[in-house]
């Protein structure tokens, strides 16, 4: 199986505020801390770190994540 999301790929995802666009930076597969929360990575249940034009960091399930520019077609 391929990675849906490889670093540098424009993402977009459903926030409290509406959509929110950033860049992936990372997958990650290990149990990290990003802004003073346990985000619990595995290599069976990944994580992306995605990262906004304004330097805002958090960590997304696959699942949250579109590539930029999608519909979502739910």
């Amino acid at each position: 199986m391929t990675d849906k999301f490889r670093p540098g790929d424009p993402v977009e995802w459903n926030s409290h505020g509406g959509i929110a666009k950033g860049k992936v930076k990372k997958k990650l597969t290990s149990r990290t801390r990003i802004k003073g929360h346990q985000v619990a990575a595995s290599p069976d249940n990944p994580e992306y770190l995605v990262e906004t034009a304004s330097g805002a960091q958090a960590a997304h399930k696959p699942s949250a994540l579109r590539k930029a520019g999608q519909e979502d077609k739910a």
